[in-house]
């Protein structure tokens, strides 16, 4: 099961004559969440080699920059480096919003086993809601698509519901590893990054974008519909 594992630690320093003050410094690591299912599990779809140099290398780099770029922004923040700070934020955003995405990604994927594929069921409230806003599950999985085609370089789509205007579903698109905040509540995460596809689909990643449909986790979109 997913778990983000947080750690966090108070940065000392010993102080006059041996005493400990804070730096005023706070570190909050994070780690590679657990996967619900094998590397090999969403085949013949997306492949066990892709998933796993996906998952062991992209987000785990991913880890690693939030990790590397949130200790040294509270090292210069303790020591007044305001230049660095800003220009540490920029790591923090891109590798945070890379970690954020990817967790979100790896959860609403599943194996057929698993449900993945299945679309919500007819009686709940999303399933409810894809039919009131786009008629149908397979007229929302098109419009996604066209979404994420038109995605220039590198980027994500999301299908997310908008608390801010009365619940509503909206598809959204990203760029590199912006991610949606706010009021925008992802329900699901789509990687449209060459790397989450081209060992398999090469540059045909409208391939990859349709073939997804097929390993998505719909029981775990309900779950954060019903409960954001």
């Amino acid at each position: 099961m997913l778990s983000s594992v947080l750690r966090t630690t108070a940065t000392r320093s010993m102080g006059p004559r041996g005493a400990a003050t804070s730096l005023n410094a706070v570190r909050t690591k994070v780690s590679l969440p657990d996967l619900d299912w094998d590397f090999g599990a969403l085949e013949p779809h997306i492949s066990g080699q892709i998933n796993e140099i996906h998952y062991t290398k992209h987000h785990n780099t991913y880890v690693n920059g939030y990790n590397t770029a949130i200790e040294q922004h509270a090292e210069a923040k303790s020591k007044g480096e305001v230049k660095k700070t800003i220009e540490l934020q920029k790591a923090i955003n891109f590798n945070g919003g890379g970690y954020t995405n990817h967790c979100l990604f790896w959860k609403n994927l599943a194996p057929a086993k698993q449900g993945g594929g299945e679309p919500p069921a007819s009686d709940s409230d999303l399933a409810k809601a894809i039919e009131a806003q786009y008629g149908s599950l397979d007229n929302l999985i098109s419009i996604t698509n066209g979404k994420l085609a038109g995605i220039q370089g590198s980027g994500w789509a999301f299908l997310v519901k908008n608390k801010d205007a009365g619940g509503v579903l909206e598809v959204v698109t990203t760029a590199n590893q912006d991610t949606v905040t706010g009021p925008l509540v992802p329900l699901v995460a789509i990687d449209a990054w060459e790397h989450a596809y081209y060992l398999q689909y090469q540059n045909v990643k409208a391939d990859y974008f349709k073939a997804i449909w097929n390993v998505i986790n719909w029981k775990e979109a309900e779950k954060r519909f019903l409960v954001n």
